[in-house]
This record gives structure tokens, sequence and C-alpha cells, in this order.
């Protein structure tokens, strides 16, 4: 199996590659931005046409989300644009592109689980530009996975797990959004979640069912607060000796932290499709916060 990872230095990106250079009979061309900028059309043909690929997973994605209320036609050139031109090198080459999604495509005002077919209604730049990427990447190639996540964290990158243990070195109270509520997400599990999709195209191949592509929801459970998911990681890393003392969490309202871009207040996806279809379960993102020692603490600069 041959795949053309994009993104690769990007929290799932890495994980990704990881995974992967445990894979038997598995050639992977793992770039970054620095490598191939997906915003280009003719870099983008001539990396595909090159390689070769069976799958393509694209991982690449301006995720900063008040920075793209103002880096608007950056937000469309990455999260539209290029996964277009990916999707469009995939069809020509004859192969399958798995491409990351997100929770921002929702509204966020629904009682109960988002499933697939829910209605999407993004709120911000970051969510309308990454529901247009989704749309090209469907219509571009029919050999498709849309794979939506949320509340992304690993031991790379920038992320919510290590600004949390960053403040919790500094401060001995931390006021903690308590009204917005999703799954967080493992960056390890989203990678294995997509290598054993990439695995079952490449297995089945032409018998593939063209019903299994389409737009699948993966994330962690049990669904949590921002406070709650908070609490959580203070108390693992006072267990493992990651802190020496935990801070005090006061739950907040969204309205006491204003930010440039609207967030859901319910960021819960339903993984069921995903369960029942290729048997992949939710992330377990409570025992993912169980090696906190190998989330190395990034400093504000």
């Amino acid at each position: 199996m041959k795949v053309l990872i994009t993104g690769s230095n990007g929290q799932v990106g890495r994980c990704l590659v990881k995974q992967l250079q445990t894979c038997p009979d598995t050639e992977v061309l793992a770039v970054d931005r620095n490598e191939l900028d997906i915003t280009s059309k003719h870099d983008v043909i001539s990396v595909v046409d090159g390689f070769k690929p069976h799958i393509i997973i694209n991982a690449a994605a301006h995720t900063a989300v008040d920075k793209a209320e103002e880096e608007v036609a950056l937000s469309y050139a990455i999260n539209r644009d290029g996964p277009q031109y990916l999707a469009q090198a995939a069809h020509n080459v004859g192969a399958a592109i798995l491409h990351i999604s997100t929770d921002y495509v929702f509204a966020g005002d629904k009682g109960g689980f988002y499933a697939e077919s829910d209605t999407v209604n993004p709120q911000g730049v970051y969510g309308k530009s990454k529901l247009e990427g989704e749309e090209v990447v469907a219509t571009s190639c029919p050999r498709h996975i849309i794979l939506r996540t949320a509340w992304v964290f690993g031991e790379g990158g920038n992320n919510f797990v290590k600004t949390m243990l960053r403040l919790a070195q500094q401060r001995d109270e931390l006021g903690i959004v308590a009204d917005q509520v999703g799954g967080p997400t493992y960056a390890g599990d989203i990678a294995s979640a997509l290598i054993t999709i990439a695995k079952e195209i490449r297995a089945q191949g032409r018998d593939f069912e063209h019903a299994k592509y389409g737009i699948y929801h993966f994330s962690g459970l049990p669904h949590t607060s921002w406070c709650g998911f908070a609490q959580t990681i203070f108390g693992k890393a006072v267990k493992q000796g990651v802190l020496s003392k935990a801070p005090m969490v006061k739950g907040i309202k969204t309205e006491d932290y204003p930010t440039p871009a609207k967030r859901p207040a319910n960021s819960m996806l339903d993984t069921q499709k995903i369960a029942e279809t290729f048997n992949i379960q939710a992330s377990d993102w409570q025992n993912a916060l169980n090696q906190l020692s190998n989330y190395q603490i990034i400093e504000n600069k």
C-alpha cells in the first residue's frame, strides 16, 4: 500500500507517520507544507503523479479558528482549495482520499448528538472553509472518506492539554468554559482510525462498496465540557507527578471568555456509523492522558 500523507508535522500527521512505519508492505510519502504546498495545483499534481499513491490522507488544515476570521483567503486556500486539488489528483491516479474535517461545520445549537446526516450550518470562517472543503472533496473524487472530529489533542503541536499544563504551573486558579460540550479526541486514535479505513479500502480494492465511502464522525467518549476536560487533565497530572498540585478550576460561561470566532456549544458527534461500518470505537481520551509526561509543554512566545 502506497500512502501519501499531507500535513505530516501536525498533530494527526505525526501520529500517522509513526504508526504507518510499523505497517508491513506499506510505502509512505509524508509531506508538510515545506515539502508540498497543497494550495498549488501544479505542485499537488506533480507529487501525486510522481508517487502514484493508493491512498491520500489529508491531515493538512488551517486550524487557527480565531485567526481564520482575519486570514480568510488563507483559510479557504488551505481548507478548500488544497483538498480539492488533492481529491482531483487522487481521482486522476485511481486513488482514494481520506480527508479530516471538523465539528465546526455544525452550528452547535442542537440537543443531543450530531449525526452525519444532520444539517450543517457553520458559524465562522474556519467552519465554512472546512465545509466547502468537504464538498469539493466529495465532488472531485468518488473514492472519498471525510472524517469529522473534534477537540483534538496529542503529544505533538499545541493543544488544550498542553495549554492547561502550562497554565497550571503559573496560576492557582483558572476559569474554564463549562457550557460547551464535546468529545476530546486523541490524535493517535484519529490516525489509527484512518489507517484502519485505508487498509480496508486497499484490501477490498474494487470490491470496496461504494456505499462505504462518504462522511463519518469520529471523536472521544465520554462527552464532557472544557471545564470537565481540564479537571481530568489536572487530576491525572498530579497522580503522575507532572504537576505538584492542581489549580482550582472555576466553571465560566462562554460569554465570560469572548473570542473572535464563535465556538459550537454542542460538539457531541455520534460515532455509531463508523463503529458499525469499520468496527472503529470512539477515542478513549481519558486513557490517552495516562502518559502526560510525553506532552511537552510549549511556552507562549
